[in-house]
């Protein structure tokens, strides 16, 4: 089994490439094939699953810091993060939680408002 360090050295990496994409193409999300909310829902029973993907969603954190020095996210807790997301998927059902993260970055960078290029 892969250490968590290793995996959070893996998610910053892939948060780098979804972020530092200059041109105007659709996001392509890097990392896992379905990021429903009704995944995240479901990941709330197997604590190793939703521990994946908290580590993944602060990748893309971690990602958003590399790509904006100026507007950093602070420092989060994963239950934080959790708690975002949980709300997120509350109120956006058919979304998924990479917007969450997404949204995540918009929020606590404090732009509130999502990055136009």
């Amino acid at each position: 089994m892969l250490s968590q360090r290793t995996l959070r050295t893996a998610y910053f990496l892939l948060a780098l490439l979804i972020t530092s994409s200059a041109n105007a193409a659709p996001l392509k999300i890097i990392g896992h094939n379905e990021t429903s909310c009704a995944t995240w829902i479901t990941s709330k029973g197997s604590p190793d699953q939703r521990d994946l993907y908290l580590a993944w969603i602060g990748g893309v954190l971690t990602g958003h810091n590399y790509a904006n020095p100026r507007q950093q996210v602070s420092s989060i807790s994963n239950g934080t993060i959790e708690n975002f997301v949980d709300r997120y998927c509350a109120e956006n059902p058919k979304g998924t939680f990479s917007d969450a993260a997404l949204r995540m970055s918009d929020r606590f960078s404090g732009r509130n408002e999502p990055i136009r290029k």
